[in-house]
């Protein structure tokens, strides 16, 4: 929240920016981006309910002229790697300065690719190192379809299939076989896996009541 009204009272100051809407979930994110239709969205990637990088997939694939700018605290190799593949336009740490921020957001609408200056040399190392460690740890996930991939998240959050299905709007039933291919894909068989490898992942933040054991 604090981030966020942060960013609001930047945004706010300059004559050629509109904030148009706050989302506090991806899921919220999601639909109100279709909705107001803004020519930029700014998103963090560990958002409950829907995660910032499939929310962005979400978006880029229902408006592809909508560009995202991912703004986190994470700077690693595979985050950066899977932007190309959600369809974000830029990557930039939180502690990027508000000029710079200012600038990638002009730019980012205008078409152009932004990245930190710490993370776009290691962006050009990741891609060249198609068969190295980033790919290795992208294999797990990519086989997750999207729906897969919303299930993993809440059941992460503690969420039960009663609650995971009222969220998404499907039956519980569908949602037990959606937990179960899951798991066999991940070859994992525990909730307390699939939270630990979601807060690996950066999925989920680490929470005190999160339970693990």
């Amino acid at each position: 929240m604090v981030v966020r009204q942060g960013l609001r009272a930047l945004l706010t100051t300059e004559e050629d920016i509109e904030v148009v809407g706050e989302a506090e979930t991806g899921r919220q994110a999601v639909e109100m981006a279709r909705q107001l239709n803004p020519d930029v969205v700014l998103m963090d990637i560990v958002m409950p309910s829907l995660n910032g990088l499939e929310a962005a997939r979400q978006i880029t694939k229902q408006m592809p002229d909508c560009k995202v700018l991912i703004l986190s605290s994470y700077g690693d190799d595979e985050y950066v790697q899977r932007l190309t593949e959600v369809g974000a336009t830029g990557y930039l740490i939180k502690q990027t300065a508000a000029d710079d921020l200012l600038k990638a957001i002009r730019d980012v609408e205008r078409g152009k690719t932004v990245f930190s200056p710490s993370i776009a040399s290691r962006f050009q190392d990741t891609r060249k190192d198609a068969l190295g460690k980033t790919q290795t740890l992208q294999l797990r996930t990519e086989h997750l379809t999207s729906r897969e991939a919303e299930v993993l998240q809440l059941i992460a959050e503690g969420q039960t299939n009663k609650q995971i299905a009222f969220e998404l709007g499907i039956s519980a039933k569908t949602v037990e076989k959606h937990r179960q291919q899951v798991m066999n894909k991940l070859k994992i068989h525990d909730v307390a896996g699939l939270t630990r490898y979601a807060l690996s992942k950066g999925i989920i933040k680490a929470n005190a009541e999160l339970k693990l054991s």
